[in-house]
C-alpha cells in the first residue's frame, strides 16, 4: 500500500507541474497592450487603471549597465558605454521579449526622471523597438485620471534625457574606476572615490578643521524685565549714548550697571509695523528629505524609501488602490494649475476664501500633468486623519508632512503686528521686541513654532520700571558638525548632485569608513582625512564646488539639446586624464600604522594592537596570521551598572547601528538601558537616572522609572 500511495503522490505531482506549466503558457495572451514599468507594486494598480486590453509588467529597475568588473567605457571610441544585460535578469528579459512579440503595442512608462528615460531607452534597444515610435507614458502620480490622460498622449523616447543620464552614468564611472585602483595601491583595499561622494567628504573634513581650530571667544548679555503697570515684558541691553555697544568682558559689563540706580527707565521711542511671512514652497526632494531629518527624525535613506511606498500606492479599503503623492524626485517647486484649484476649493471650504492663495476657478482640463512639478499629495481631500487606518506608521509622519506642507503653500501669507520699543536711564538703552499675529493665513495649518510675545500698550514719554537685570557670561561656539539635513542643504545650495544622489551618496561615506555618524552628526575618520587630503592634492577638480556645479549645468544642457553628451564628458577627461598620469608617479604610499592597544593577548601573549577596518577600529593581536584573535573596541562612560553594581556601563550597537548602554560583564549582568545612565539614584523613588534628549536641542536628566515623574532643569 505504502509504494502504491507514491506512486499516486509522485503522478500528482507531475499532473500539477503540467498544470503550473500550462499555466504560465496562458499568461502570455496575444493582442493585448503591453505595458511595462519598473515596479511590480506600480505594475498592479495601473494594471486596474487600464482595464483588461492591457497588461502591466515591471522590469523591476534597470535591466541593462556597465559591467562591474571592468571600466566599461571605449575612452578611445567617442566614451562608448560598454553595456550587458544585469546578471540574474536572463529570465526577466526572456519573459518580457516573449511578452513583447505577442502584443499588439508596447508601451514604456518608467518613472518620469533621467533614470526612467534611460531604462526606457535600454527596454527599446532589448526588445527591438523603434525610437521613432510613440510608445513612451510619463506620468506624475500612478492615480486613475493621471494614467489614463498620458496613455492618451504618448510619446518616443527623449534621446536628449537619455543622453544626460548615459553622460552622468559615463563621468561618475571614469571617475570612480579610475581613481579607486589609485587609492587601492597607495593607501587601502576597498577605497573609493566619487564626484559627489568626494565633496561630501571634503565638507565634512573641512568642518572638521574649523571646529579644531576654534577659538571661543567670551562675551556678555544684559537681559533685562520690566513691567508697565501689572503687565510684565522683556527687553536686552542695546547700548550706550545711542551707540551699539558689545559686552566683551565682566568690566564693560560692571561700566554699564554702574550707570543705573533707580528703577525707572524712560520709553523713548514705540515702533509699529506690520510684517508679513509668505507661506513655505512645496517639497522639492532635498527639502523634504531635510525637513523628514529635523521633524521627524527619519533619515535619508528611509525618507526615500517610505516615499516610494507612497507614490507607488496603497489600498484605501473601499477606495481601492492608489498613489499617494506625486513623484519623489524632483528640483520642481511647480504646482499643475489643476492641483491649484482643487487645494484652493479645499482651502476655501475648511478656513475660508481669504485663506486661500488661488482661486478655485481654475481650468479643469481632466488629469492634466507637468511632468516636473513639486511632491505634493494627488488628491488633496486625503487628509492624514482620513486615511490613517491604512498607513504604517512611517507612511502617516512623512504623508503628513508632504500634505501640511502643500495645503499650507497654496495658503495666504502670515500677518503680525510688531511692536520695537526702545527704554533707556542715563544713556544705558534697552530694547524690546514683540510681535503679535494679526492674520494666521499658513499658520492656520503649519505652525513653525512662532510664539506670540506681546507688549503692553506703551507711547514715547512712558515710565515702565526695572523688576529685575541679568548680567550672563557666554562664550562663542564652534560650528556645528554637518548633519544629513545640514550637509544635503550645502551640496544643493552649490549646485553639487541631484536629488537621487544625495542618499546613496550619505551612505557611501559612511560604508567607506569615511565618516561615521556620532550624535547623528558626521565626524571625519582618520581614513576620511588621509583619502581627502591625497584626492585634494591630486585631483582639485574633483573636490572643486563651482566645477562640479558647472558640471551639472552641462548636464542640463545635454538634457535640453544644447550640448553634446560626448563632448561634456571629453571636456572633463581630458585635464582629469593628466591628473592621473601625475597621481600615479608622484602619490606616496601610506601605511596606516597599527596603534599599540596596551594590553597583551590573552590567548598567545603577544601585545594587542588598534587595527582600523571596514566598520571602524578593533583589537587585534599583533601575532596575526598566526593568532587570529580579535576584540571590539568599547567606550565606558564613567559610570558604575545600577545592577549588578559591579560592571562598567559600555556603549553598545545593535545590528541596525542603533546606540544603547549596557553591562561590561554581560552575559552575568544583561542591564541594558536606551538611554545614558548618568550614575546617580532618582531622590524619590531610587530607581537610576538617565540623561534623555529633548525637543529643539539640550538634554535633560529624568528618573528612568516611567510611573516617578521626577526630573531636572534642561540643558543644552
Amino acid at each position: 500500500m505504502a509504494k502504491a500511495s507514491e506512486k499516486q503522490v509522485t503522478a500528482k505531482k507531475k499532473l500539477n507541474s503540467k498544470k503550473t506549466k500550462s499555466k504560465k503558457k496562458e499568461k502570455i495572451v496575444k493582442g493585448k497592450n503591453l505595458v511595462i514599468v519598473e515596479s511590480p507594486a506600480k505594475a498592479k494598480t495601473i494594471e486596474k487603471y487600464l482595464g483588461r486590453n492591457y497588461k502591466v509588467v515591471a522590469s523591476v529597475g534597470h535591466i541593462r549597465d556597465l559591467k562591474k568588473s571592468t571600466m566599461s567605457v571605449d575612452i578611445e571610441n567617442n566614451y562608448e558605454p560598454q553595456y550587458i544585460n544585469i546578471r540574474g535578469k536572463a529570465p526577466l528579459i526572456n519573459g518580457l521579449k516573449k511578452e513583447a512579440k505577442a502584443a499588439k503595442a508596447v508601451y514604456l512608462a518608467s518613472d518620469p526622471d533621467r533614470e526612467g528615460e534611460a531604462i526606457a531607452w535600454h527596454l527599446a534597444h532589448i526588445l527591438g523597438l523603434s525610437l521613432e515610435d510613440k510608445n513612451r507614458v510619463v506620468f506624475n502620480e500612478i492615480t486613475k485620471d493621471a494614467v489614463k490622460s498620458a496613455f492618451k498622449e504618448p510619446r518616443s523616447i527623449d534621446i536628449d534625457l537619455v543622453d544626460a543620464q548615459q553622460a552622468r552614468r559615463v563621468l561618475d564611472r571614469l571617475v570612480g574606476y579610475s581613481i579607486s585602483p589609485i587609492l587601492w595601491k597607495k593607501v587601502k583595499k576597498g577605497l573609493s572615490a566619487g564626484r559627489v561622494q568626494s565633496i561630501a567628504l571634503k565638507l565634512i573634513v573641512d568642518r572638521e578643521n574649523e571646529i579644531n581650530a576654534f577659538v571661543p571667544k567670551e562675551y556678555w548679555s544684559i537681559d533685562g524685565e520690566f513691567k508697565k503697570g501689572t503687565k510684565k515684558f522683556k527687553a536686552a541691553f542695546w547700548g550706550v549714548d545711542g551707540k551699539k555697544r558689545a559686552l566683551d568682558n565682566n568690566d564693560d559689563v560692571m561700566e554699564v550697571m554702574a550707570r543705573l540706580s533707580g528703577p525707572e527707565f524712560n520709553v523713548d521711542k514705540v515702533e509699529k509695523k506690520e510684517r508679513r511671512r509668505n507661506a513655505p514652497l512645496p517639497y522639492t526632494t532635498s527639502s523634504m528629505q531635510q525637513d523628514a531629518a529635523n521633524k521627524i527624525n527619519f533619515r535619508t535613506r528611509k525618507t526615500m524609501m517610505v516615499a516610494q511606498q507612497l507614490y507607488e500606492g496603497i489600498t484605501l479599503g473601499a477606495q481601492g488602490h492608489q498613489g499617494l503623492i506625486t513623484y519623489m524626485r524632483t528640483d520642481s517647486t511647480r504646482i499643475s494649475p489643476v492641483a491649484q484649484g482643487v487645494a484652493a476649493e479645499f482651502i476655501t471650504a475648511h478656513f475660508g476664501a481669504k485663506y486661500s492663495k488661488h482661486s478655485s476657478k481654475v481650468s479643469n482640463k481632466a488629469g492634466a500633468q507637468d511632468a516636473h512639478e513639486a511632491i505634493r499629495p494627488t488628491n488633496v481631500l486625503n487628509t492624514p486623519e482620513s486615511i490613517a487606518k491604512y498607513l504604517n506608521k512611517d507612511q502617516l509622519k512623512l504623508y503628513t508632512l508632504i500634505w501640511n506642507r502643500f495645503v499650507a503653500s497654496q495658503m495666504t501669507a502670515a500677518v503680525f503686528d510688531t511692536m520695537k520699543v526702545n527704554l533707556s536711564q542715563n544713556g544705558v538703552t534697552f530694547v524690546a521686541n514683540g510681535s503679535q499675529v494679526k492674520f494666521e493665513g499658513y499658520l492656520a495649518i503649519y505652525n513653525d513654532s512662532e510664539k506670540n510675545n506681546m507688549l503692553p500698550d506703551m507711547v514715547a514719554g512712558d515710565i515702565v520700571k526695572k523688576v529685575n537685570l541679568k548680567p550672563e557670561q557666554h562664550f562663542t561656539q564652534p560650528p556645528a558638525r554637518y548633519s544629513e539635513a545640514t550637509l544635503i542643504k550645502v551640496l544643493e545650495e552649490n549646485g553639487v548632485g541631484r536629488p537621487s544622489t544625495y542618499a546613496p551618496t550619505l551612505d557611501t561615506i559612511q560604508k567607506r569608513y569615511y565618516a561615521r555618524l556620532v550624535a547623528k552628526r558626521f565626524e571625519p575618520t582618520e581614513l576620511g582625512q588621509i583619502v581627502n587630503k591625497l584626492v585634494i592634492e591630486f585631483f582639485p577638480n574633483i573636490v572643486n564646488t563651482e566645477f562640479t556645479a558647472e558640471m551639472e549645468k552641462d548636464l542640463d544642457k545635454v538634457e535640453e539639446g544644447q550640448r553634446r553628451w560626448v563632448d561634456v564628458v571629453d571636456q572633463f577627461y581630458k585635464p582629469f586624464a593628466l591628473e592621473l598620469d601625475k597621481a600615479e608617479v608622484e602619490m606616496e604610499k601610506i601605511v596606516i600604522k597599527d596603534e599599540p592597544a596596551g594590553f597583551d593577548c590573552e590567548v598567545c601573549g603577544h601585545p594587542m594592537v588598534i587595527k582600523l577596518g571596514r566598520y571602524g577600529k578593533f583589537y587585534a593581536c599583533s601575532n596575526f596570521p598566526d593568532c587570529h584573535n580579535t576584540k571590539a573596541i568599547v567606550k565606558e562612560i564613567g559610570v558604575t551598572c545600577p545592577s549588578c553594581h559591579k560592571g562598567q556601563i559600555i556603549e553598545r550597537k545593535t545590528k541596525k547601528n542603533r546606540l544603547f548602554y549596557g553591562c561590561d560583564r554581560y552575559p552575568d549582568c544583561e542591564f541594558t538601558s536606551w538611554d545614558k545612565p548618568v550614575g546617580r539614584s532618582c531622590p524619590k523613588c531610587e530607581h537610576f537616572l538617565v540623561e534623555k534628549k529633548v525637543r529643539g536641542g539640550g538634554k535633560q536628566v529624568v528618573c528612568s522609572n516611567e510611573t516617578c515623574d521626577y526630573q531636572e532643569e534642561k540643558q543644552k
